[in-house]
């Protein structure tokens, strides 16, 4: 089980994301709507600014690094300090405008960022990771002489990101078991090393976007955070039959907030299979399977009597047992009373945490398809059974209808995910909940 320890500083330190790039030389820069008065036209000016998303400079000191040369314009490499306040923003000081700016990694990867309106600034679009090294090329236009078309040149500027200090990591360890076939219900599973707390709903952006979840084909969907350390990730509807789906953490030295950098963490790849679904429909008191649509089996079954209603609504199958023994006391039935009980049961399906099962139940055949006369569980002929523990498999769906029941739980006692709205689930990210920030960017990498 994940470590549930809040990380120290939390509540103290500023959960704003980014990093900040540090002076390279010794002089502060020009103020804001002076230009370097020295600065030649074949030097281009840039500060490089770390204070955040507000469009402003630093109220601290900054300092600026001068480029030039011949066909490219080149200047000394910048290093980034610890102190992150902000995303990185590269801001043109001399004439001109910045016509593209592409940044990237040392492996070629290409960071997300956002050209401001008039040109001059470049702002990244999330926290880059600690200890990388990145390279800038900006284009540089400055208008002609007279009626002459604007000139261009290019520049290059390369910078690295200060390493992150010692100390414990942010990890993530995915679910399902990695390299399975599951059913169409399957939700991903997330769950951290560290709490991040709903009172801190930057640091949650930052952990939301760092984990990627991509698919073939592709399929909408969303995180959803069910308590300070676990995620769900589902689509809107269920997955396709026959899906590859693969997940990675890119939180590995990511700043996240409160002193806490994320950690290396082992990604997951699944595949589904076909579509299987079984539908029981406690009114009629039979359960009908679907493969990828179509019918295959009707079986006769009997549900939870007076006092026991199954739990109406969607469920997905958690594991299978070929033999389970089933006490009443597990369920809150003392010894001694007329309803408890003690079976040794063949052929269990389960589909909730707390013992609910789809299982042989030899000793109510007679009730079968005409009496609700279980303590909760689905029970059918020992033939049904079998057949059923054979067909479906982990992730596979398990609907309840036309029952008496409370509805599954979404959390808590297995995958009740699937009960919840689109619009419901989309509420628990922290990218479109209530808390995501009014036009936030999307993810650095």
């Amino acid at each position: 089980m994940s470590s549930r320890r809040y990380v120290r500083g939390w509540g103290a330190l500023s959960l704003a994301v980014g990093v900040v790039l540090v002076a390279t030389a010794a002089q502060s820069p020009p103020g804001p709507d002076r230009l370097p008065a020295a600065a030649p036209d074949s030097t281009t000016v840039v500060t490089v600014d770390g204070c955040g998303t507000g469009g402003g400079l630093c109220s601290a000191p900054l300092h600026t690094v001068a480029l030039s040369g011949g066909r490219t314009l080149t200047g000394h490499p910048v290093a980034l300090g610890a102190q992150a306040e902000g995303p990185v923003a590269l801001l043109l000081r001399t004439r001109g405008r910045l016509a593209d700016v592409t940044v990237t990694d040392r492996r070629g990867r290409r960071v997300a960022g956002a050209p401001s309106t008039d040109g001059t600034r470049w702002t990244s679009a999330a926290a880059l990771p600690a200890g990388g090294r990145y390279t800038a090329r900006l284009v540089i236009e400055r208008p002609g002489a007279g009626r002459d078309t604007p000139r261009r040149r290019l520049a290059r500027l390369e910078f690295r990101t200060a390493a992150a200090p010692a100390g414990e990591r942010l990890t993530v360890t995915f679910g399902p078991k990695n390299g399975g076939t599951y059913g169409v219900g399957q939700p991903i599973t997330a769950e951290l090393s560290h709490p991040v707390p709903t009172e801190h709903p930057a640091a949650r952006r930052v952990v939301e976007r760092a984990l990627q979840v991509r698919t073939e084909p592709r399929v909408e969907g969303s995180w959803h955070w069910v308590d300070s350390v676990t995620l769900h990730y589902r689509p809107r509807d269920y997955w396709p039959a026959r899906t590859t789906i693969r997940v990675h953490s890119a939180l590995d030295e990511l700043r996240v907030g409160g002193g806490l950098y994320g950690g290396r963490s082992r990604p997951l790849a699944l595949t589904t299979g076909q579509r299987v679904e079984a539908v029981t429909d406690v009114s009629a008191l039979e359960m009908t399977v679907f493969r990828d649509g179509r019918a295959i089996r009707t079986i006769p079954v009997t549900t939870g009597k007076a006092g026991y209603r199954t739990r109406g609504g969607i469920k997905v199958v958690l594991g299978k047992e070929p033999l389970v023994r089933m006490r009443g006391d597990s369920i809150g039935i003392a010894r001694g009373s007329r309803d408890y009980f003690d079976l040794k049961v063949r052929w269990a399906t389960r589909v909730t945490w707390s013992g609910e099962y789809l299982h042989a139940a030899p000793w109510s055949v007679d009730a079968q398809g005409s009496e609700n006369v279980s303590h909760g569980c689905t029970g059918m002929s020992t033939e049904d059974a079998a057949w059923l523990f054979r067909t479906v498999r982990e992730g596979d769906l398990v609907r309840v209808v036309n029952g008496y029941g409370k509805p599954m739980n979404p959390f808590g006692n297995g995958f009740g995910d699937w009960n919840l709205s689109w619009a419901e689930w989309r509420r628990g990210s922290a990218l479109t909940g209530p808390t995501a920030a009014a036009g936030s960017l999307s993810p650095a990498l």
